[in-house]
């Protein structure tokens, strides 16, 4: 039978009954934009994430912009991110005139490498963007430490990594700001787009809670530009039931991650994959889980041809490295080697590790690659 990359039907029947309760009721209120379903979500979402407070906003991709909007980040200025991550992490600095600066990352996790960062750093350089890459955190102390040093700000970008933990402290409570996605293939994800972004700061998240809501206070009133960023009322009371049981499907990809590792060791496949190395002081909740193919592209892309000939589910995440995107050939230090963000583009590929596959599942994806290799 097929196996797919993601399976949201079966996670869907589990929490059926829940969903249509509340979205029924947000029918009948017929209050669609914020009011007491967001401000719910937002109370528990900041308890999970261990923050003080959380706002809920229109992707994760409004979360960053919004977040480098209210730092009042924009033309000339520079914002360090990883060479290797999804487009929005560079692309919102593209947006607000400002430039991404590039740095190459280690394949240990696939996050930025704090040994680069120093180097890139001007008299223009205003924030550090690191990224929480596949579910586990960038090595954030000495990102901080550089970024106290340059009195720079820090915004996470955890897009992948709600709940993820670095040395006691999650994900989101580190950096000024935290920013999370919510779109349907996050371990907590919509029934559409929607985001948040995470603050200890008072004035900060009142801030933010204007920004999302054109600047306003009171209404009508706008005291500084913002955009049209709000969740829906409907995404709020959906993952609001969602949320309750988050943890148990972080423990369901982790088990799963687990009999991959041990799959895999017990393999002859050897040294041709690599699988995740879950980090010392780290909690993994694998968004993601990502091999890499020690042989290169070829041998990637052959393994990508037979998963799919047997109707196995992979993706690559992600085929370029954000400097070899055409709209930033002309980015400064765009043409530079980033070699082992080049080395992920080319190697890597995530395989299926929802919480409700099958061990069965699993002994036949493994199956299939050590066959492929």
């Amino acid at each position: 039978m097929a196996i797919p990359l993601l399976d949201l039907k079966a996670q869907y029947a589990t929490i059926r009954d829940e969903v249509m309760r509340v979205t029924e009721e947000v029918y009948a209120s017929q209050m669609f934009i914020l009011g007491k379903r967001v401000e719910e979500f937002e109370r528990d979402l900041a308890a999970y994430c261990r923050t003080k407070r959380a706002i809920g906003v229109s992707s994760g991709t409004d979360a960053l912009l919004e977040a480098l909007m209210v730092l009042g980040i924009g033309a000339g200025d520079e914002v360090i991110v990883p060479a290797y991550s999804f487009f929005a992490t560079a692309g919102v600095v593209a947006r607000l005139g400002a430039v991404p600066v590039f740095v190459d990352i280690d394949l240990g996790d696939y996050n930025i490498d704090p040994a680069l960062i120093e180097a890139k750093i001007t008299t223009k350089t205003k924030a550090i963007m690191p990224v929480h890459l596949f579910g586990q955190c960038a090595d954030m102390d000495p990102i901080m430490e550089i970024a106290a040093r340059h009195n720079l700000h820090v915004i996470e970008d955890a897009a992948q990594a709600i709940g993820s933990d670095y040395k006691g402290r999650r994900a989101c409570t580190i950096g000024v700001m935290g920013c999370l996605s919510f779109f349907p293939s996050k371990n907590l994800g919509a029934f559409g787009d929607a985001g948040a972004i995470t603050a200890n700061d008072d004035a900060l998240a009142e801030k933010l809670v204007d920004f999302r809501v054109h600047g306003m206070r009171p209404k009508y009133y706008h005291h500084d530009v913002g955009g049209n960023f709000r969740i829906d009322a409907l995404q709020a009371a959906i993952l609001h039931v969602k949320l309750g049981h988050l943890e148990a499907w972080h423990a369901g990809r982790r088990r799963n991650a687990e009999i991959y590792r041990r799959m895999f060791a017990a393999s002859n496949a050897g040294d041709r994959v690599v699988v995740p190395v879950e980090l010392p002081e780290r909690r993994h909740i694998y968004n993601q889980f990502v091999l890499r193919f020690t042989g290169g592209r070829a041998v990637r892309d052959k393994v990508i041809e037979h998963l799919k000939s047997k109707s196995i589910g992979c993706e690559v995440y992600y085929p370029l490295t954000l400097p070899q995107q055409e709209c930033f050939r002309n980015v400064p230090g765009a043409s530079d080697s980033y070699p082992k963000s080049e080395q992920a583009a080319d190697e890597t590929l995530a395989i299926p590790v929802y919480p409700e596959l099958k061990e069965t599942q699993i002994e036949e994806v493994v199956a299939e690659i050590v066959k492929a290799l």
